[in-house]
């Protein structure tokens, strides 16, 4: 009994969830259900209009476009946009067309237009000629005539004035005035930053005079610079191949550490018995040391003439006996200087 209240509901639900998604997949999408009648223009430039872009009458979206492709007029080329109108929006044989910018991100769409003429509809397939077409501004040779202007202000500034110039200039809102407008408010945020300006200038001003007054060092400086680097590339294989052999030298160092860390580690802990002892008879080491001038004083005396010692005669005393009587009792000194 409580299934089929159950399925009723969830079929529901199920029904109305298609529902909204499909509405909202149309809405997102821009589905159109209508029929649609197609044609062509021509423009002298089609730069950045991709399919699928907008085709509006008076800012609303009544089509988009299907492709863009080259298309020869006598002796130039130019660019043919194919597009599609709904079927319920006659498109007139007098019909401007002009691409413009949807956003500063660089989104267009075609903009149609009622000329002056007859009345007349377009037939489908039919072609809106190069005298009725106007290509999208150029906003890179637009804006670089602007740039000194946008890099002294903050990017909402900047933003603001520039969708306010391509929209007075394209003619879809806005007016001379409140470009004016603009122009004046952000002129007047530059005049606020005179003085940061005045004392940009002068630093610079200075910063070029001292540059000036030592242009012959700095020739020079940039002349011995180019023969550096000059002569660095002229030797740059034998660089290259003393930083190899550098790498090798490293590893094999690297490789000889290794190998003696046992031995080293042996030959620190051997010292460190040896200073112990000393250490240890530091008073002995001392004597040593206080008396070893000395020695060695007289150790060079007699090492003076060669790798050997020389000796001398410098006193002699003894005592003969010849009997019970009879002694004999030489003596000898020596006055050289050597004996002194």
């Amino acid at each position: 009994m409580k299934t089929l209240p159950s399925l009723i509901k969830l079929v529901v639900f199920i029904i109305v969830t298609v529902l909204a998604t499909g509405l909202l997949a149309a809405t997102i999408g821009n589905l159109r259900f209508g029929g649609t009648t197609s044609y062509d223009a021509l423009f002298t430039d089609a730069t950045g209009l991709l399919k699928g872009d907008d085709v509006r009458i008076a800012g609303v979206r009544v089509g988009e476009v299907d492709g863009v492709a080259v298309a020869r007029r006598g002796d130039r080329s130019v660019a043919r946009v194919t597009f599609n109108v709904d079927s319920d929006r006659p498109v007139a044989v007098s019909t401007h067309a002009q691409i413009r910018y949807r956003n500063l991100v660089g989104q267009r769409y075609v903009a149609l237009s009622e000329g002056a003429g007859s009345g007349r509809v377009l037939t489908e397939h039919g072609t809106i000629p190069l005298r009725q077409t106007q290509p999208a501004l150029d906003l890179t040779v637009l804006f670089n005539g602007f740039k000194p202007l946008f890099a002294a202000l903050n990017p909402q500034d900047v933003n603001a004035f520039a969708m306010e110039i391509i929209k007075t200039l394209q003619g879809e809102a806005g007016d001379v005035n409140s470009l004016l407008g603009h122009t004046a408010s952000l002129t007047s945020t530059l005049a606020d930053r005179d003085a940061v300006i005045g004392r940009t200038i002068d630093n610079l001003n200075a910063v070029l005079g001292t540059v000036d007054e030592r242009g012959k060092q700095l020739s020079t400086l940039i002349s011995e610079l180019q023969r550096f680097v000059s002569g660095l590339a002229s030797d740059r294989e034998a660089i290259g191949a003393s930083l190899t052999n550098i790498a090798n030298l490293a590893d094999a160092t690297a490789g000889l550490v290794q190998e003696g860390r046992p031995a080293i580690r042996a030959d620190v802990k051997e010292l460190g018995a040896v200073a112990g002892t000393l250490d240890d008879n530091k008073k002995v080491v001392a004597g040593v040391l206080q008396r070893l001038p000395g020695k060695l004083d007289t150790i060079t005396r007699t090492a003076t003439y060669g790798s050997w010692f020389n000796f001398y005669l410098c006193d002699f005393e003894g005592r003969v006996i010849l009997s019970n009587t009879i002694t004999y009792t030489p003596n000898y000194h020596s006055s050289a200087a050597r004996c002194s």
